[in-house]
């Protein structure tokens, strides 16, 4: 009997991806017999249970005076079910409304039909071109199904016009339907009344930080997908980092990619900082990294897209790459790493302390890493994709 139920059960599991997929193939279909809303704009996001970045800046644009109705559906991360009631609800938006904008994966997206008139914006969430995603990953990939990767896009953006082709690999897509407008979040990193007011809002709150050198570490995560993401811990010597740095006032502050975050939390991977109080600080549930990014002093990261963010702030990154070769067989990058390389390079703890203690500026590389990945941000990107989006149109 135990061995019978075992096999329904497993037989059940088999189907169960089947059975959604083609549930909500139905429902997407019931519901397009309603009219299209032309004025309905959902923003969505399966990775944000909080507004921020692109789909915030747009998100507020078009609520500033436009006559543009706003929907909203937010969830925490992937591995996070939404309730069926949940689901009924986004099927409806998703088929019903004529402007669907997101700013990372969406499966939801790529299982819908989407409608003659429909635009399904995608905002992305990492600038620039650094590690292949989506259909770029084809070849590293043993199995490819359509329904699980990036599709129905009709219009993307990029932060320069050198790198659209990366865009349109990636999410498989024409390249004319990719416009270089910036993103929209970096906005904020030219407004020096904004960056004066986040530092001293930080320092109010975080008031042990003030005259403190701030090391801000954001790696990105390892593994071939967010299901099967970690990081080597091993190779991070917090007690090397203490020893050398906390006399000199530095303090280091962790911002773990959401998906090594999220398994932090439900207590599939194991960090433990307890014994670095005062020196090490965990701030991962920080809504958006650029606020971050303002208060920064140096910044170690790999082969995350912060860089291009923390680009415009004119201030020494280190990248700590012990396992540049491994990575990029594994993952991929769009270009040679030397073409990202803008500040100091570490492959050991030694190699990096040393960075941080000596940081450098490389100003020849960063004219070059501006004029190929940067080109487009000036302040302005936020009117410029919501322009492009609604294609001037925002009052008809």
């Amino acid at each position: 009997m135990k061995k019978l139920k075992k096999k329904i059960k497993k037989m059940i599991n088999k189907y169960k991806p089947k059975i959604r997929f083609y549930t909500f193939r139905f429902l997407n279909r019931v519901f397009m017999l309603l009219p299209l809303n032309e004025k309905k704009v959902l923003f969505l996001s399966d990775e944000r249970e909080v507004l921020g970045g692109n789909l915030e800046c747009i998100y507020n644009r078009v609520g500033g005076g436009s006559n543009y109705k706003r929907k909203l559906i937010l969830k925490k991360n992937t591995f996070e079910r939404r309730k069926f009631s949940e689901k009924l609800n986004l099927i409806y938006q998703l088929s019903t409304s004529k402007y669907i904008i997101l700013d990372d994966w969406s499966k939801p997206v790529c299982w819908m039909e989407r409608r003659k008139k429909q635009e399904i914006v995608q905002l992305w969430h990492g600038a620039g071109a650094f590690k292949t995603f989506g259909f770029s990953r084809v070849d590293r990939q043993k199995k490819i199904n359509i329904y699980s990767m990036h599709r129905n896009y009709t219009k993307a953006i990029v932060t320069s016009d050198d790198i659209k082709w990366c865009y349109a690999e990636g999410f498989g897509m024409p390249e004319e339907n990719i416009r270089a407008t910036g993103f929209p979040r970096m906005d904020i990193m030219f407004d020096e009344k904004y960056k004066s007011e986040v530092r001293k809002k930080f320092f109010k709150e975080h008031k042990e930080l003030k005259n403190k050198k701030i090391i801000l570490f954001a790696p990105t995560y390892r593994g071939v997908n967010l299901k099967k993401s970690y990081y080597d811990f091993d190779m991070l010597d917090l007690d090397k980092l203490k020893n050398e740095l906390e006399k000199k006032g530095y303090v280091f502050i962790i911002k773990w990619h959401p998906a090594i975050e999220s398994k932090l939390e439900r207590g599939n991977l194991q960090f433990d900082i307890s014994k670095y109080e005062g020196f090490v600080y965990d701030f991962s549930s920080s809504r958006d990294i650029n606020d971050l990014l303002m208060v920064t002093d140096i910044l170690i990261t790999d082969y995350s897209s912060v860089i291009f963010d923390y680009f415009l702030l004119d201030k020494p990154v280190i990248y700590y790459t012990y396992d540049l070769e491994k990575y990029n067989e594994e993952r991929g990058l769009y270009y040679d790493f030397e073409d990202y390389v803008y500040g100091s390079v570490a492959s050991d703890m030694d190699e990096l302390i040393k960075c941080i203690k000596h940081p450098k500026m490389f100003e020849n590389k960063r004219k070059q890493f501006n004029k190929k990945f940067m080109s487009a941000c000036d302040g302005k990107s936020t009117e410029k994709t919501y322009n492009y989006i609604f294609n001037d149109e925002s009052d008809v």
